[in-house]
Formats: structure tokens, C-alpha cells, sequence
């Protein structure tokens, strides 16, 4: 039998929800047949959202290091000794601090090979901002820190994938940011994480039109057909299998999603507005194109629940098994592709 995968777990905003789902989530001791779970915290700061939450029967087993994990229960690895000052529902430096260092640790071990896959809880993108972190999320850094070309957020669940071209800029910044350049290399790392990490054969992609009605024939712009019609076209070129620009509105009203293996937004919230809605909080993040593995829930810090037992779960723990099995088709995909003989008995073994 395979050892079983370890995933860490970085804790967000100590003044938000994320030890609140984190917690939850491990309570259901059922999740530690596949996985072991290592958050990367602090002790003292769990216990003050353990006691908030008014949960009793609940500890984490604390450990220097990830090879010192307990397989059958929830580890945590502690990353500051500092007395931490938690105002839950409270936006300030302290929150950004210490979930900068919670990702930081993590992400460190992530890279070394000594954690199989990261799962992100959620940070505020303008706390965080600090020496080291210089960045509109954690896509953009978990990039920096691959040394990865590109990456793609992709919004997943069972109902909806949904990639962006351009991810958390403002409104008026994205048309400028919108180049075929862009588009095809979204595209190209679309389909190769449908067919690498979701194992979709032959891999069917939609591409949404930046402006309303796609252009209208240029009657409403002109990025449509000069700049993502050829983009798709030069895809297409490349082996990738897609499809539009569609008219964004129309597209998820007909519900045309259903006939697509992923759709490629052009900003943020053409993809998420729609996204968020179909899967009904059940909706990973995952960070594609990279050599790690990054999922997150697809819900932000939320603050105003915060400490009130309100925060549901279900989407932080989708999460943790979307990275596992990620990982695991990856890793599979890698045996199949280095030995034609399994992949030929694997075929057999599933016709």
C-alpha cells in the first residue's frame, strides 16, 4: 500500500474564516483515509478560533517538521512563537503578517517535495502586501516562487471549469491586458491540464468575447474579432480544441457550458459572477500550469461572519480532496507515460 499524500494547509487571515473551515473540515476524521493534513499556523491563534467556534473535542498534533506527520490525525507545524493579537472580522497588518508567513512555510516545503499539494486558505490581498509579497494573489506568487512561465487561475467543480485571461486587475486595465499572445497561452495551458490533471481526452474549450453581444460585428467594439477570433484560430493551430468568442450572457443563460469540457473568461468576474452561482459553494481554485499542485476554496476571508460559527466548510473541503486528486492522476499519468506496457494494460484493464 502507498504512503498516503501529504497536504498542507496554510491558514489565510487569522482574522477571518480560514481556521474556522480548516477546523471544521478536520473534525470529520473520515478525511484522514486519504490524506494527512499538516497546517502550517500556530497553536495558540487554532485554540483562540477552536474556543471562539465553541469546539471541545478537537487538537491538532504538533510537529517541527513535515516528516514527523501523524498519518491518522491533523498536524499542525507552528511558524512564529509571536503572542499574536486575533480581531476577528477585522481587516489590518497583523491578519497579512502572519498569513504571509503561514504561506510562506508552506509554500517552502511545497517546493522542496517535502508536501505533496497546498491548500490555500483565504488571504486579503491588501493586508498581505508586505516585503516578499508583492503580488495581486496567490496565483501570481506561487508563479514567482515555480519560476513558472504562466499560470492559470481555473475555477473548478462538477458542474463548471472556468479559466481566466486576465485575473485580479481593474475593470479598466483589462481590455489593454487582453492580447492573442495572452489568449493562446491560456488555451494551451487549459488543455493541458484537462488532459494531464482531469484526464479529459480530447479536450472541448469555449472561449467567451470580451464586449457585450462578442462586438456585434465591431458595432461594440473591436477586440472580438481582431484580437480573440485570430487567437482561437492560432490555438487551434496548436492542437487545442476550442470554440467562440461566445456572447458571455447569452453562453451561461443556455446554459451552453454543459457542451464544454472548460470555458476561457476574459476577466475575472465574466468567468466567476457565473461560476460561482453554478456550483453553489462547492467551487475550488486551482492554479493549473504549474510543477506543484495549488487548490483553494472560492470563497475570500469573510470577515463578517468571522468567528460566529456561520462559515460553511463544504468548499474548503473540496478543496483538499481536489488537490489529492489532482496529484494522484498526475502521478499516474507520469507512470502511464513512462512505461508504455502499463499504459497499455491500464487501457485494457478500464475498456
Amino acid at each position: 500500500m502507498s504512503e498516503k499524500l501529504k497536504i498542507g494547509i496554510s491558514i489565510g487571515d487569522v482574522n477571518g474564516i480560514g481556521l474556522e473551515v480548516i477546523i471544521k473540515t478536520l473534525l470529520d476524521s473520515r478525511v484522514l483515509e486519504y490524506f494527512t493534513p499538516i497546517v502550517y499556523g500556530n497553536t495558540k491563534v487554532a485554540s483562540f478560533h477552536r474556543k471562539a467556534l465553541g469546539i471541545n473535542d478537537f487538537s491538532f498534533n504538533v510537529v517541527n517538521d513535515a516528516t514527523q506527520a501523524h498519518a491518522k490525525r491533523a498536524n499542525m507545524i507552528n511558524c512564529w512563537q509571536d503572542d499574536v493579537k486575533i480581531t476577528l472580522g477585522e481587516e489590518n497588518e497583523i491578519g497579512g503578517k502572519y498569513a504571509f508567513l503561514s504561506l510562506k512555510h508552506a509554500v517552502d516545503d511545497l517546493v522542496r517535495g517535502n508536501i505533496d499539494a497546498l491548500v490555500t486558505a483565504p488571504i486579503n490581498k491588501h493586508n498581505i502586501q508586505q516585503e516578499g509579497f508583492d503580488f495581486p494573489g496567490h496565483t501570481e506568487y506561487l508563479q514567482a516562487r515555480t519560476e513558472s512561465r504562466d499560470a492559470l487561475m481555473f475555477m473548478i467543480s462538477e458542474e463548471l471549469r472556468v479559466g481566466v485571461v486576465t485575473g485580479h486587475i481593474p475593470v479598466k486595465d483589462i481590455a489593454p491586458n487582453i492580447s492573442s499572445d495572452a489568449i493562446v497561452s491560456k488555451l494551451v495551458l487549459m488543455d493541458a491540464s484537462l488532459r494531464r490533471d482531469f484526464w479529459v481526452r480530447k479536450p472541448k474549450i469555449a472561449v467567451l468575447g470580451l464586449n457585450p453581444h462578442a462586438g456585434d460585428n465591431g458595432l461594440i467594439g473591436t477586440e472580438d474579432a481582431e484580437i480573440i477570433a485570430p487567437a482561437i484560430a492560432e490555438a487551434k493551430s496548436k492542437g487545442v480544441f476550442c470554440f467562440g468568442p461566445y456572447p458571455a450572457d447569452g453562453f451561461f443563460a443556455a446554459e451552453a457550458y454543459m457542451k464544454f469540457d472548460a470555458v476561457l473568461a476574459m476577466y475575472h468576474d465574466q468567468g466567476l459572477i457565473p461560476f460561482k452561482h453554478i456550483a453553489a459553494r462547492r467551487g475550488v481554485n486551482f492554479t493549473a500550469g504549474l510543477p506543484v499542485v495549488r487548490t483553494s476554496p472560492d470563497h475570500g476571508t469573510g470577515y463578517d461572519i468571522a468567528g460566529k460559527n456561520m462559515a460553511s466548510e463544504i468548499s474548503f473541503r473540496e478543496a483538499l480532496f481536489a488537490a489529492s486528486h489532482i496529484v494522484d492522476r498526475r502521478r499516474e499519468q507520469d507512470v502511464l507515460t513512462s512505461n508504455p506496457l502499463v499504459s497499455r494494460r491500464l487501457s485494457r484493464d478500464r475498456d
